[in-house]
């Protein structure tokens, strides 16, 4: 996936989840952030930032923040973007061979999942997970305790029991980690039910991207260790 008019700017504070203040050529403006998780680790003061400028002249906010430099990293931070990429990656044939059909936005049970796909042998329910928090080489998820994805694990696993196939895709936002882990020490029982999610039958899966400014787009596996 590509954005389009992006620009580099200057972090300077977040005032609430939805807007930053960023400093661009030397003009300080407020654009919306595409993540409302806590960021934390990433928006830090002085962090370069790039922007996706908005064609909408009526819009209350003038950009979108959708990459932050860390150290080396370039790290994708759209929450919105790891759907559209693995939506790309998917109808190339990336995920699954032999793709007959992709359904966004499936609703089974009491839960709406992000892809039903259909091949040869039938449906699978996908459910996609953004990643952005490093820490030394490993990605972890969540950044912050999510009882819908709780839920999400547990609507997965009792398809696989109602005899259906299902997965988690974790879309690693950037480039290079080590391995994959649930952030137990977050959120305990986000780690717990993909355990007993995975013990079940689920597939859990990670894939790294490429990120560059303008750009993402899925790169290679990476290992998960649960």
């Amino acid at each position: 996936m590509r954005y389009e008019n992006i620009c580099r700017g200057r972090f300077l504070a977040r005032p609430n989840r939805f807007v930053a203040r960023v400093e661009i050529d030397g003009a300080e403006v407020v654009c919306h952030v595409k993540n409302t998780g806590r960021c934390r680790e990433l928006l830090v003061p002085g962090a370069a930032v790039y922007l996706e400028q908005a064609s909408n002249p009526k819009r209350k906010t003038a950009c979108d923040l959708v990459a932050v430099e860390k150290g080396n990293l370039l790290i994708n931070m759209d929450a919105q973007a790891p759907n559209k990429v693995f939506g790309e990656f998917t109808a190339a044939g990336g995920f699954l061979p032999g793709l007959t059909a992709l359904r966004p936005e499936h609703v089974w049970e009491d839960s709406r999942f992000d892809f039903l796909l259909e091949d040869g042998k039938g449906p699978i329910l996908v459910e996609v997970k953004g990643v952005t928090l490093e820490r030394e080489g490993e990605v972890l998820f969540p950044d912050a305790p999510t009882e819908r994805g709780v839920k999400h694990l547990h609507g997965l696993r009792r398809a696989v029991e109602a005899g259906l196939r299902a997965a988690v895709v974790f879309v690693v936002q950037m480039e290079g980690p080590r391995l994959f882990r649930p952030n137990d020490q977050t959120h305990p029982a986000f780690g717990r039910a993909l355990r007993e999610a995975a013990a079940a039958g689920v597939q859990v899966l990670a894939w790294d991207c490429r990120v560059t400014p303008d750009s993402l787009t899925i790169r290679a596996p990476v290992p998960v260790m649960l």
